[in-house]
């Protein structure tokens, strides 16, 4: 089986910095609650966020007043994070150069270490390794993923558009299954997998601009524009005044450091 964290994330993702901000999902605030308060997290915390890409993951922690240091190793991706504005009444993270697997800080400085939407591009022990590394006696290390419910019948008709993209099923598959290294780590300790729900209400523009931040979506012009019209079909049946709504299951895995 290929591993996808040989599908280089640093050229897969390139050009795709704005889309990727404007487009992709956010978190749901329940599931940020739960981090915080399982893993204790307040004002004089500390989170990596490895992998942190545009910063929207960092800047849901930084708006509740945790201090985030924010890793990532692809340049466009990292100075689109540093061009968000900060949230509101609160420092905003601070981002630097680095990857899952060498992250370049201090031992013991985290208090919890992150990777939203990003694990399934690392290779998972080393990583683990490091997150071991910068993470404090106690320290937690936290996944956090969107995965789409197929259950809902428009999200699973858009998914099925989104399998026929190259490389879909390399990533994707993957993905689903990261997660299973930090649950059977034996470096951490304590740990459980909880479900949350979301979901993104796009219109049409929206929905093609979500498909199309995915790294792996069509880019030579021929599959872009077959791969776009059948996105607008999708969403010609389903919409309902002008919009569609992707549902979402969020996936939080969280282990202590032992």
């Amino acid at each position: 089986m290929e591993n996808p964290a040989l599908l280089n994330p640093l050229t897969r993702f390139a050009g795709l910095a704005d889309r990727y901000a404007k487009y992709r999902p956010s978190y749901p605030a329940a599931a940020i609650d739960f981090i915080l308060i399982h893993c204790g997290l307040g004002p004089q915390s500390v989170v990596v966020d490895v992998g942190c890409g545009t910063g929207i993951s960092s800047r849901l922690l930084a708006e509740r007043g945790v201090a985030v240091i924010g890793i990532e190793p692809n340049t466009e991706m990292r100075r689109k994070a540093e061009s968000e504005p900060a949230p509101p009444g609160a420092p905003g993270p601070s981002y630097r150069e680095g990857r899952a697997e060498a992250t370049n800080l201090p031992a013991n400085i985290a208090d919890a270490v992150l990777a939203a939407q990003a694990f399934h591009w690392f290779e998972p022990e080393a990583a683990l390794r490091e997150f071991r590394r910068i993470l404090k006696p106690g320290g937690w290390a936290v996944l956090l993923a969107n995965e789409r419910d197929e259950s809902d019948p428009f999200t699973a008709a858009y998914s099925r558009v989104i399998r026929t993209a190259p490389d879909a099923a390399a990533i994707e598959g993957p993905r689903a299954r990261s997660g299973s290294a930090l649950l059977t780590s034996p470096l951490f300790q304590h740990s459980q997998r909880v479900l949350f729900h979301s979901e993104q209400c796009l219109d049409e523009d929206g929905l093609l601009g979500r498909a199309f931040s995915a790294s792996y979506a069509p880019r030579e012009r021929e599959q872009a524009e077959r791969f776009a019209a059948d996105l607008r079909g999708v969403f010609v049946r389903f919409e309902n005044a002008g919009k569609v709504t992707l549902k979402y299951q969020t996936a939080v895995i969280v282990a202590a450091r032992r």
